[in-house]
């Protein structure tokens, strides 16, 4: 189990959970809720760092929003820069998967002399994703139509608890590799649970504009950056291009993964953190 703890900021009270040794590394999604379960993407860095994974503003028992504006990734940067020095750490790495790995990607662009890397994967740099037939969230996508419903009633309050389940059933085998690997990957501890007010700003307020492309090559810190070979979240042409425009970054791909190659290819992956250790 994950240890539960709060922490007093200049911009409020935010919830984290902490577990493993090493140097410190912060995790978290853009908008996902914790708990002492922990999370599946951050479990297997536990065993070199030091890891902080943080509820955002607006998810379980932190601090709330009082304008959604709070949500954009600039603010976000903010508040986990409030953390960290709240924490009275120096400098940390900063983890993160799908738009974690977005966050990343800003996090790097705007306060890179607070970190000492950044990982991230099954990302993009920009909004380009939406456009590209090889993501489900792509209108020529044949998954499109069904993956628009699915979010459409998980956003719904009405939508029963054992609908909810089957629905995040089906979005999930849309983003793995190998459809055998579910029941093993779906009954570890884990926990993720989106959160809607946050969810909905990414998708349809900062993602129209969202593009860090041109920041990137100012991005001086080393950057591991990974993704799964036939990821249909964000296609791996997008983590690559990330990769190319950062003049010290590194590019891992998962040749059988989809989205989440931290639990379909749970081995490749532990190398994979550990090839992002300081020396």
């Amino acid at each position: 189990m994950w240890k539960q703890s709060f922490i007093e900021t200049s911009r409020g009270r935010f919830e984290y959970f902490q577990k493993g040794n090493g140097e410190p590394l912060c995790v978290t999604h853009l908008y996902s809720e914790y708990n002492t379960n922990g999370n599946t993407f951050a479990q297997p860095f536990t065993d070199r760092y030091t890891v902080y994974l943080v509820n955002l503003k607006g998810c379980g028992n932190s601090v709330k929003a009082v304008h959604e504006s709070e949500y954009r990734m600039s603010e976000t940067v903010k508040d986990l820069e409030a953390i960290r020095e709240a924490l009275n750490i120096a400098k940390w790495g900063f983890a993160g998967h799908s738009t974690g790995g977005m966050l990343a990607l800003m996090y790097g662009a705007t306060a890179q002399e607070s970190l000492t890397k950044i990982i991230g994967g099954g990302l993009c740099a920009s909004a380009a994703y939406m456009d590209h037939p090889g993501s489900i969230y792509c209108k020529e996508n044949p998954n499109n139509a069904r993956i628009i419903e699915i979010l459409r009633l998980l956003d719904s309050p009405t939508t029963p608890i054992e609908e909810r389940r089957a629905l995040n059933k089906e979005w999930f085998l849309m983003s793995i590799f190998d459809y055998e690997q579910y029941e093993e990957i779906i009954n570890r501890p884990n926990s993720g649970k989106a959160v809607s007010p946050r969810l909905n700003y990414f998708s349809y307020q900062e993602l129209k504009t969202y593009d860090v492309r041109p920041l990137l090559p100012s991005i001086q810190i080393p950057a591991s950056i990974y993704c799964g070979l036939y990821d249909a979240q964000c296609p791996h042409v997008f983590s690559k291009e990330a990769a190319d425009l950062m003049p010290n970054a590194s590019m891992t791909t998962f040749e059988r993964s989809n989205h989440n190659p931290f639990v379909e290819e749970e081995e490749s992956f532990v190398q994979f953190v550990q090839s992002t250790v300081s020396n």
